[in-house]
């Protein structure tokens, strides 16, 4: 009797084939070839790794994690993203000599998801990590990086809109009154339930003055202009380091030229609590959520005794494929159809062909069972039988 999860795979999981896995292998390519043209190196850590040390340093909830203990009885979770990992590696290894480091990645991460969800629970992420240089100007090769990656991935359209964490956090806090209340807001604005965080809003006593700016922030939004009115709007140089750290990486990012993408929204707010400075996210056209997310993190290396200010962005590789949509089919592979009279003629052909990089199939005639069904998979089909080649199909 065959047993009942034979065909099943668990939730989140799901397999790849073959289209599929030359979609995402094209892509990918793309994407670290311009990746590398920046000069970032790329590595690879194991997916198994220390609850006590990535476990609890990484930014996703630990009721996502999938834990698992070993023979030691030492917790072990799957890596729920490729930050913390990295993080680990760089400071065990590579940040002796105190100079920025350039990291990329591609490999899949894992995060339990609930039933009703419908998502993921394996995904490929690709993103890299510039690491010890606390300057702007190492934000904006990174966001720069990140439209060049974007495009190589065949993306026309797709948008990404720029805030800033420090900044949602003062206001929150200092109109507010409380953290517990700055808690609560960041909440409703991170599900962007504008009305349940005016709602909110109206519920606290605060002054008249306190209510109408933070019912203003949501208004917050659009081109470099709305940096200005946030100026005008807050006191006390409330968010003003903020506020003009994003003046100057538009400054940077128009002369880069890849302002047309760009929007801001001051209250923007991510799930990820370890970003301290600018943070953005990537839309796409088709695809229900961001493509990928990034940001300065300046905190996170003090966790692996390091003092290293870092920023980075990391990208859905599935989400990236569904927001290109239709991608131009490659060219499918010759197939040799012989007979044993014509096996070594056949061999001898293929063998001069992928010499020349051209993709072949051979295949034994005695070895299909149907001709009519297996020819359907080629569209450029040639006969060598009995030495002999008889032309082929199209």
């Amino acid at each position: 009797m065959p047993n009942l999860f034979m065909f099943e795979k668990p939730i989140g999981m799901r397999d790849t084939l073959p289209e599929l896995f030359r979609l995402k292998e094209s892509v990918r390519s793309r994407m670290a070839k311009e990746t590398k043209l920046y000069g970032y190196r790329f590595l690879d850590t194991p997916s198994l790794e220390f609850y006590e040390t990535v476990g609890q340093v990484s930014a996703i909830k630990d009721q996502q994690l999938f834990k698992l203990l070993d023979k030691e009885g030492h917790s072990l979770v799957l890596r729920p993203d490729m930050t913390a990992p990295i993080a680990r590696v760089a400071s065990s290894h590579l940040l002796k000599e105190g100079n920025p480091l350039r990291m990329a990645y591609s490999a899949n991460v894992f995060r339990s998801q609930e039933k009703e969800g419908g998502r993921l629970a394996e995904f490929e992420q690709f993103g890299v990590e510039m690491i010890g240089d606390k300057t702007l100007s190492a934000d904006a090769e990174v966001m720069t990086l990140l439209t060049g990656v974007l495009q190589a991935a065949g993306l026309s359209h797709y948008h990404i809109t720029i805030g800033h964490i420090a900044f949602v956090h003062e206001v929150l806090r200092h109109y507010g009154g409380t953290e517990e209340r700055a808690g609560v807001m960041r909440r409703y604005l991170f599900e962007k339930n504008y009305v349940g965080y005016r709602e909110y809003v109206q519920e606290l006593n605060l002054p008249a003055n306190s209510q109408q700016i933070l019912n203003k922030l949501p208004d917050l939004k659009g081109n470099e202009d709305v940096l200005d009115l946030a100026l005008e709007l807050t006191e006390q140089n409330v968010g003003s380091t903020a506020l003009r750290e994003l003046k100057e990486l538009a400054h940077m990012l128009k002369k880069a030229g890849i302002n047309s993408h760009l929007s801001f929204d001051l209250t923007l707010v991510s799930h990820m609590d370890y970003y301290t400075g600018i943070l953005f996210e990537v839309l796409g056209d088709h695809v229900g959520f961001p493509l990928g997310n990034g940001g300065r993190y300046n905190e996170l290396y003090r966790n692996f005794g390091q003092d290293a200010p870092a920023t980075g962005f990391g990208l859905r590789l599935d989400r990236i494929i569904e927001a290109i949509g239709a991608v131009d089919a490659e060219e499918p592979p010759l197939c040799l159809i012989y007979n044993e009279a014509g096996q070594l003629a056949a061999m001898e052909k293929a063998a001069a062909l992928r010499a020349e990089g051209k993709a072949v199939v051979t295949q034994n005639i005695a070895g299909i069972a149907h001709l009519d069904t297996f020819t359907r998979n080629f569209t450029n089909i040639s006969y060598m039988l009995d030495a002999k080649e008889l032309g082929g199909e199209s």
